[in-house]
């Protein structure tokens, strides 16, 4: 008697052998598809994308708890092991930032009473959403990482992404419980930036690299290595002033750009959430009159206009209403 176990591989065995033969051509035709698919319907792939992000974000939540575990003690055992020589880095570093802190309230302090005496208006003091990395891309023509927060939390596309070091990027798409944010390094990625010192502006573009490079800055520029690179706030999208890098090198004319933050140990990053005010009337301004109003008002006007220069073309001679016996004198008898 036959064991269905053998029926079934008998069946199956054909199957496999045509599987095997044509998984090529198969995997070749259904990439052309979903090709076909994201050109016919770019709305729909996106939203796809977004819906199955949003499915998959707690389970990968859940995984990549255990792995940040696993980073943090692997990142322990090798602090401890250099503990000595960090203290002692730690201690001159110390020194010197003390001496910075004087210098830094000093400055503070007389910056604000210069604000202060020409009336400066404060800056917009932006807020943060604070996210976990739950997946990274890792890709080599995709630079990007998945966060555990979406608009449900109040994150919104094209603001921008930050830790305790600078920018990290700025979100691409948002989904109900998840984000995804393009970082610096991508290629498609631009960041209106100037340099710190001599406030020279351009764009900070990815290219795939550790080091993106800046574009579009004057070419009278004076830029050197070691200044340092902050958002310039172009587009109202960034606040001024976060720190992103400093200039490692310059040859013919291409500047490239070291961010100050570590790709490989992001963890825990904050959104910012920066709007720039909007235009809006002031409250003792005074009502605008009806189109009806203005033409009665123009044509009254007129209307005295040549009334008086009529007058001062033909005067009229008023009478006299006191008899002219009141201004002559009478001689009576005496």
């Amino acid at each position: 008697m036959k064991s269905p176990g053998g029926n079934v591989l008998r069946i199956a065995g054909p199957f496999r052998a045509f599987i095997q033969r044509f998984a090529f051509a198969l995997l070749v035709v259904a990439a052309f598809g979903l090709m076909m698919l994201g050109r016919l319907d770019n709305d729909l792939v996106a939203r796809t994308q977004i819906a199955i992000v949003d499915f998959v974000t707690p389970v990968m939540d859940v995984v990549s708890r255990p792995v940040a575990a696993a980073h943090r003690v692997a990142d322990g055992i090798r602090d401890t092991l250099h503990l000595r020589n960090e203290i002692a880095r730690l201690r001159e570093e110390n020194t010197r930032l003390m001496q910075w802190q004087i210098a830094a309230r000093r400055l503070d302090a007389e910056n604000a009473q210069f604000r202060a005496e020409l009336g400066v208006k404060a800056d917009i003091v932006p807020t943060f959403i604070t996210a976990r990395v739950i997946a990274d891309s890792g890709g080599p023509f995709v630079r990007t990482i998945l966060l555990n927060a979406g608009h449900r939390d109040g994150i919104k596309q094209g603001q921008a992404v930050t830790n305790a070091r600078g920018v990290i990027g700025r979100v691409a798409t948002v989904g109900a419980r998840s984000s995804r944010v393009l970082l610096l390094s991508d290629f498609n990625s631009r960041v209106p930036i100037t340099v710190s010192d001599a406030r020279y502006r351009g764009v900070l573009s990815g290219d795939n690299s550790e080091r993106p490079q800046v574009v579009f800055m004057s070419n009278q520029a004076r830029v050197e290595p070691g200044d340092r690179i902050v958002t310039s706030g172009d587009g109202g999208m960034m606040p001024p002033g976060l720190p992103v890098g400093t200039v490692v090198s310059i040859k013919d004319g291409l500047i490239r750009v070291q961010p100050y933050v570590d790709w490989h140990r992001l963890e825990f990053v904050q959104v910012v959430r920066y709007e720039l005010p909007r235009l809006q009337p002031a409250g003792n301004e005074a009502p605008l009159a009806e189109p009806n109003a203005l033409t009665r008002t123009a044509n009254e006007s007129a209307t005295e206009t040549e009334a008086a220069v009529e007058a001062q073309a033909n005067p009229v001679i008023q009478p006299i209403a006191e008899p002219i016996s009141d201004f002559i004198a009478v001689d009576g008898p005496e």
